[in-house]
């Protein structure tokens, strides 16, 4: 039997009360993924808002969905953002519904951050209404983010925590549809979602973690006492004072440790930007690899100018060191 489409009641031009039809979310095959492509993701996204009327509502109406996909924001990216609106407007609408229990008030299904730019800004923000269900919602708002969003694997085995919870149906075809994924990987997210809350309160601002490293410590932490150990380390300053990167590698090598390991020494990570703020340069060391992160305007730039003089740099290094020594 043909299967339906997924957005056919969302681009469709009757009201949501006429003929609203149950997702069809069926997957075949247990190792299939449910879309094809991040381009498809995208067409599907844009396609929800292909050919609608686009209106001008002031975001003190509107809320955020009642799922929420990220764990936080950057603030660099979020400044780069308000900056882009404020220079040239929103390019692209938002996509949002009708709020389900509040008369004249609407809930965001996807373009929370240009919901806060606009607010930031001190104007109206260009969306898109459309009256649709739930269930709808959080596949819309899923796929979109799969397409566009940068979000991190601990950020998305969260979210499909928590939609899995909502309990649509019985086998996460929901979920598996908002979020793009086959059925292994999903198994390894809602593994890691249903870590004890203390250890992802304090690890899940590592968000450049990936998949397998975060898999491996749920597999540590099955172990009753490597659990009690992560509880007694995760309360420790020096842990938390570290770059959450860094805090998520010392955990693991702590809890992996055969023998009675010493607390991580705490090596904050810092943050270098000149008086015309050009570019920002994140500085990490974990006392075996120094890292430094360019952003902004001038980061390739200032890049490969760095690359380019690395031998005179070492050279001016070598010189002082030695000067150094001979004091």
């Amino acid at each position: 039997m043909a299967r339906k489409n997924p957005f056919a009641n969302l681009m469709d031009d009757k009201p949501a009360n006429e003929g609203l039809v149950a997702l069809d979310y069926t997957i075949k095959g247990a190792s299939r993924s449910i879309i094809s492509s991040i381009d498809e993701l995208a067409e599907r996204a844009d396609k929800l808002l292909e050919g609608e009327t686009v209106v001008e509502l002031d975001p003190a109406t509107i809320d955020e969905s009642f799922v929420r996909d990220r764990i936080e924001d950057d603030a660099q990216e979020f400044g780069e953002l308000v900056n882009a609106i404020r220079e040239r407007g929103q390019d692209s609408p938002i996509l949002v519904r009708p709020h389900p229990r509040e008369t004249g008030r609407y809930m965001v299904v996807f373009g929370h951050r240009r919901v806060r730019a606009a607010r930031e800004l001190g104007r109206n923000v260009r969306a898109v209404v459309k009256a649709i269900e739930d269930r709808d919602h959080v596949v819309a708002q899923g796929q979109e983010n799969s397409a566009r969003a940068n979000l991190s694997f601990i950020e998305k085995a969260v979210f499909a925590g928590k939609l899995s919870k909502l309990n649509y149906d019985n086998d996460n075809a929901t979920v598996l549809a908002a979020l793009s994924v086959d059925k292994a990987t999903l198994s390894k997210m809602l593994s890691v979602a249903a870590l004890p809350s203390p250890v992802l309160g304090a690890l899940s601002g590592a968000k450049s973690i990936g998949r397998d490293r975060w898999y491996e410590l749920k597999l540590l932490l099955e172990k009753p006492a490597t659990l009690e150990k992560a509880f007694s380390v995760i309360e420790d300053e020096a842990l938390l004072a570290l770059d959450p990167d860094l805090r998520f590698g010392a955990l693991v090598d702590h809890l992996k440790s055969k023998r009675k390991a010493s607390k991580p020494k705490a090596t904050p990570a810092k943050n270098w930007v000149p008086a015309d703020k050009s570019v920002s340069v994140d500085i990490k060391n974990d006392g075996k690899r120094y890292v430094l992160a360019l952003k902004a305007r001038d980061a390739v730039g200032f890049g490969e100018f760095i690359s380019a003089n690395l031998d005179a740099l070492y050279d001016d290094f070598r010189r002082q060191k030695s000067m150094k020594q001979g004091d």
